[in-house]
């Protein structure tokens, strides 16, 4: 264990490394949204303009398919998901898989309130994936793309079979923006405007394959749907939802931001552009990983390292057998860090193991990361120091 490290004398430009809702792309300022639509309805001529913007920026951006139906819808990311699952859900065995907490959620619903009889679960704990090779062609699959409170990713999506009669529904919201999303292998994909492009929240949004979209008519769910979940009227798909006639009532300053964040993303270069600032970030803490003595990434294997949901645990082996200890060191640290206004909510998700977490979208300078990181580094050997005193 090294001693004597220096306090550092740089402090990062921007010490927003919150995960959600994210730092705002390089330059923002609240002139950005001049151009809202405020005071107005959201079913005025211009208010349907700003939401039909978005869902065409984000088609655009993201490279989704023509037949592929894009919606906006409440409750955030998780509202997207649940929409899928009551909406969706039942006619064909289930298999969900997760690794930390937000795919804990969706086997929550699916098993306690949905109470599906025809399911499969699989877990791992926080570091790992479970096998993902279990999926079975002909049952539904629910899962996570990227763990935002784990850092794990799935590597790919090979183990998802071109030949499938189940639907593949895609927790996506730390993923989107920044990852490839395979669109032939994903039925329903969901994600939040908070998250890579650093929107504000309580907005979702939905993207349904034809495939998806043939299921909501053909399947009636044997359970009372909110309205809010509902995406067929008489039979038939509510189309209006995919064209910006939103179910309830959407902040149109939330929208603007939206579409500023959107537009930045395609002037940058778009999805390529945002995918490399994301690795840039990633590269940066993977090399200061490499030197560190006492701290290592969460994820077990380097090829599911999320490059957005930087997760790190404690090795110090003075510390690391001590998970109370470990959980002391890790506050006390964090709060060392928003103390000194260098990382500020950079600490672990509360069900994760003691560590800590920077978010590492594609708002995020990567010369922030490295001097954050640095600053941690200082701070972990000053509270350790103290502990030890």
């Amino acid at each position: 264990m090294r001693e004597g490290i220096s306090r550092p004398v740089r402090k990062p430009t921007n010490p927003n490394f919150s995960s959600g809702p994210c730092r705002k792309r390089p330059g923002w300022s609240l002139q950005a949204l001049d151009g809202a639509a405020l005071g107005r309805s959201h079913r005025s001529k211009e208010g349907k303009a700003k939401l039909r913007e978005v869902i065409d920026l984000t088609r655009a951006v993201l490279e989704i398919p023509a037949d592929y139906r894009i919606g906006i819808v409440p409750g955030s990311d998780t509202g997207s998901v649940e929409m899928a699952l009551w909406g969706l859900l039942g006619p064909r065995g289930v298999d969900v898989f997760a690794w930390e907490s937000f795919g804990g959620d969706w086997v929550i619903d699916i098993t306690n309130e949905l109470n599906l009889e025809d399911r499969r679960v699989f877990q791992a704990a926080y570091g790992d994936l479970p096998d993902l090779g279990k999926a079975a062609p002909d049952r539904d699959v629910v899962f996570t793309w990227n763990g935002t409170s784990s850092g794990v990713r799935v590597p790919n999506a090979d183990w998802i079979t071109d030949d499938r009669s189940g639907l593949t529904i895609c927790d996506a919201t730390s993923a989107a923006f920044a990852m490839d999303l395979p669109w032939s292998k994903l039925d329903v994909t969901t994600w939040s405007w908070q998250k890579v492009l650093g929107g504000e929240g309580a907005h979702g949004m939905i993207v349904l394959s034809p495939r998806a979209a043939e299921r909501l008519t053909d399947h009636v769910p044997r359970w009372p749907m909110p309205k809010l979940f509902r995406m067929v009227r008489k039979g038939l798909v509510t189309e209006g939802l995919f064209v910006g006639e939103t179910i309830n009532t959407p902040s149109l300053l939330a929208v603007e931001d939206a579409i500023d964040g959107l537009r930045w993303a395609r002037d940058i270069g778009g999805l390529p552009a945002l995918k490399a600032r994301c690795q840039e970030n990633f590269d940066r803490a993977a090399q200061w990983v490499s030197q560190s003595d006492w701290c290592d990434f969460l994820a077990s294997r380097e090829e599911i390292r999320s490059q957005t949901s930087i997760c790190l645990k404690i090795v110090d082996p003075e510390i690391s057998g001590d998970q109370a200890l470990q959980a002391e060191v890790a506050t006390a640290v964090t709060a060392r860090l928003a103390e000194e206004q260098v990382a500020l909510d950079a600490g672990a998700y509360r069900t994760a193991p003691p560590g800590f977490r920077f978010w590492g979208g594609a708002t995020v300078e990567a010369s922030d990361l490295a001097v954050a990181l640095e600053w941690l580094d200082w701070c972990y050997h000053e509270v350790r120091k103290a502990a030890r005193a």
